[in-house]
Order: structure tokens, then sequence, then C-alpha cells
């Protein structure tokens, strides 16, 4: 098993930046993958961008130039830059490991003046 510990979200003003941070704990050793979607109510759970343990990275192009994610495979972090409010919602740590996927309780990220 593998727990997931999302920390950083919160309130930003329009063109503000912010961090989240997920760290993983228990079974961590074989994880080839970390990641950050997002749900909107109502919506499909979507990728923001994900991160393999070879470093390989891929952004959604709404988010491409603008958020950047990084890891060490322990724990993966969202630089999320130049918000807009439609980046407003629900994001959800991910993890890969061994065929099986493990996600975060979520957290909240509101972008409004």
């Amino acid at each position: 098993q593998v727990q997931l510990l999302e920390s950083g979200g919160g309130l930003v003003q329009p063109g503000g930046s912010l961090t989240l941070s997920c760290a993983a704990s228990g079974n961590i050793l074989g994880i080839a993958a970390m990641g950050w979607y997002r749900q909107a109510p109502g919506n499909q759970r979507d990728l923001v961008a994900i991160i393999t343990s070879g470093g390989s990275t891929t952004h959604a192009e709404s988010v491409e130039g603008r958020f950047n994610i990084s890891s060490n495979m322990k724990t993966v972090n969202l630089r999320m830059n130049m918000m807009r409010p439609e980046n407003t919602t629900v994001y959800y740590c991910n993890v890969r490991r061994f065929e099986l996927g493990y996600w975060g309780q979520g957290t909240q990220v509101t972008v409004s003046s």
C-alpha cells in the first residue's frame, strides 16, 4: 500500500502562483510515476501533469508553460504559475506502482480576487 499526503492548496489571486506537494509513504519502492489530476464537480478526473521515474514529464496542453511538475519519486510537486480562475477545482495526487494506482484525498485550489 502507498499512502499519499497532499498539501499546498488554498486561495490565490489570478496571475498568482501556488505549489502543491504530495508525499508518498508506505511501500514506495517501485513507484513508476507520480502525477496530479483535477476534477470539477460533475466532471471526470483529468490529467494535469505526470512525471515518470525516468524523468519524463507530460503536462496538459492547457497548463503547458505555466505549471511545472517535479519529483524524486517520494514527493511530487506541482508549481502553478500565472493562475486563472478556471484553474479552480480539487487537485488529486496520483501514484502508479506495479500496475496499481493510488490517490490522495484531494486539495482544493481556488483562484479568485
